[in-house]
């Protein structure tokens, strides 16, 4: 699939640059002995390992379905996010073990400034490698690209606030102002390892994505066809990239196979024209039944039991229930 080659190939490049910073940033590290750039790089050995992680998942994940993975191996992406989450937040808490200890007995800085340009040159470099690896996971719906993106964006402002601390240190000499920062981007750190690991889990557990699927009530209602009567037991499940849909869409009970086979081509045209071509849509169609026709304004039906009332506008609490709408 073309989608999972491209996250694939970002993810490459991802794990090398993720490679370079981290003996840039051990270079600063050693060179200050700062316990804040120690923060950075210590943050950058999970940006390799996660790199890492994430190149093999979206290698398995761009791997052609089997017989024994009839939906693909999408799901490799949500382990790997979930991997990842851990191991930002494990490296958040070893920053704040070695803040605290720093804070208790400061270490002697050298060469601030000369470590000041380093980690701000990294920061740029992650930026924009960031930026760019989140907009084509977001784009291709990989879980695994995604978090990525969003791991190195943390790095790039974390490594900015790291470079305004150190700017206040080399300026007034406090030493305590390097644990300070450690301390609190220890945290910050933590916190958005567990945002990560939070998504993976839901991901895992085919957790409803209620964003995406306001967004898809919202294309259907805006886009609803006459022979539309109704929708209902919609269901999205992600699989890494790939969104697998179900519904059951009612139509005029009197087309034929044919017809409401068109019916169904147009529903999948419309959703893959919103969400891209990484879906797979799986739709049964029903025959309207006589309380149908209250909320069906069909104008041309020649068959028509009751009379037309209003239409039921779809949201997303009545569009998942497992029964057609008909009104009380």
């Amino acid at each position: 699939m073309k989608a999972s080659q491209q996250n694939l190939n970002v993810q490459k490049w991802v794990a090398v640059v993720s490679v370079l910073l981290l003996v840039v940033k051990f270079v600063a590290y050693y060179t200050t002995h700062s316990v804040a750039i120690l923060t950075d790089a210590l943050e950058s050995i999970v940006n390799v390992a996660a790199g890492f992680i994430g190149l093999y998942s979206l290698y398995v994940a761009a791997k052609p379905r089997d017989e024994d993975h009839p939906y693909g191996h999408g799901k490799a992406e949500f382990l790997s996010a979930a991997v990842e989450g851990t191991l930002i937040g494990s490296a958040g808490a070893i920053i704040l073990y070695k803040a605290t200890k720093n804070l208790i007995t400061p270490a002697e800085l050298h060469q601030i400034d000369y470590g000041i340009w380093l980690v701000a040159g990294t920061a740029i470099i992650n930026f924009i490698v960031g930026y760019f690896c989140l907009r084509i996971g977001k784009k291709n719906n990989s879980m695994a690209l995604a978090a990525s993106g969003k791991h190195l964006q943390t790095d790039t402002w974390s490594t900015v606030g790291i470079i305004g601390g150190l700017v206040l240190l080399y300026i007034t000499g406090y030493k305590w102002i390097d644990s300070a920062i450690a301390m609190l981007f220890g945290f910050y750190i933590i916190f958005t390892g567990y945002n990560i690991l939070r998504r993976s889990i839901a991901g895992i557990m085919d957790e409803a994505d209620t964003k995406l699927l306001t967004r898809l009530v919202q294309v259907l209602n805006a886009n609803r066809r006459e022979n539309w009567i109704d929708l209902h037991n919609l269901r999205v499940i992600k699989y890494g990239s790939v969104l697998h849909m179900d519904c059951h869409l009612t139509v005029p009970w009197y087309l034929n196979v044919h017809e409401a086979h068109l019916e169904i081509d147009a529903l999948a045209e419309l959703v893959r024209k919103e969400f891209g071509e990484s879906l797979e849509l799986f739709v049964h169609s029903d025959g309207c039944l006589p309380f149908s026709c209250q909320i069906c304004n069909k104008s041309d039906c020649q068959v028509r039991k009751n009379n037309f009332v209003h239409r039921v506008d779809w949201t997303l609490e009545n569009i998942s229930q497992n029964k057609k709408h008909e009104l009380k």
